[in-house]
């Protein structure tokens, strides 16, 4: 055989194999899905620079925070779900199936996880805090009697947590309210939806604040919380 006859064979097998494959996807790619093979989770990108809410929190800390513990719960449900009834689920779906549920804890931690921590980060902006406007203001008279008393609320709720854990401003039937959460908990499990959220994990503050949870939560409060995250969350 010659040396152009064999590249014509060699060509002829790719292209045959190539179309053998694309047939087996097309035959048995429902079967495929059946058996929970789909696209991984990915870790979402942070919607601003690491250094974006310095002095508040350092790009180090987010380095850490986002780039190593986000990071991992993102690779561990990757590894936790392939083949289970999971596997082409969101987030959500995988959250509110898992909850309480005891042998799936581990699936469940992971997957919340995640979610918490995106929330975070979009609960969160530079130069951001403060006393809210519009709407959300009226809300947050009406559910704490000022503003004033909402910052007394969420920081007393994120500095008693004990261990790691969240605080959360939901709405419930329509109102406002402040609960905590302990480690991966999520709020919507108990058919909350989240508004605003500030991670009290001691990972979240513990390289720029040490063990001063309360100082790191006064500042995410008065510097970085997000209004604009919270109304749009607040209109569904």
């Amino acid at each position: 055989m010659s040396s152009e006859q064999f590249m014509k064979t060699r060509r002829n097998f790719v292209k045959l194999s190539a179309v053998a494959a694309s047939a087996s996807l097309l035959s048995g790619g429902l079967t495929v899905f059946a058996r929970g093979v789909a696209a991984p989770i990915t870790l979402p990108p942070l919607p601003y620079a690491e250094s974006a809410l310095a002095p508040v929190i350092s790009a180090n800390t987010l380095s850490f925070h986002y780039g190593k513990h986000h990071k991992a719960y993102v690779d561990n449900l990757n590894k936790l779900i392939p083949g289970t009834e999971y596997a082409d689920n969101s987030l959500e779906q995988i959250i509110k199936k898992t909850a309480g549920v005891a042998d799936k804890q581990a699936i469940f931690n992971n997957a919340a996880q995640i979610w918490n921590h995106t929330f975070y980060w979009n609960s969160l902006k530079p130069n951001g805090g403060g006393k809210p406007t519009g709407e959300m203001a009226k809300k947050i008279d009406a559910a704490f009697t000022s503003y004033d008393n909402f910052k007394k609320e969420l920081s007393a709720a994120a500095t008693s947590q004990f261990g790691s854990g969240w605080a959360w401003l939901v709405a419930e039937k329509g109102a406002l309210k402040i609960v905590k959460t302990p480690n991966a908990e999520n709020p919507m499990t108990k058919g909350q939806t989240p508004l605003l959220t500030i991670d009290v994990w001691e990972h979240a503050y513990y390289l720029d604040y040490q063990n001063r949870r309360a100082d790191h939560v006064t500042a995410v409060i008065d510097k970085l919380l997000n209004w604009d995250f919270a109304m749009k969350n607040m209109a569904g």
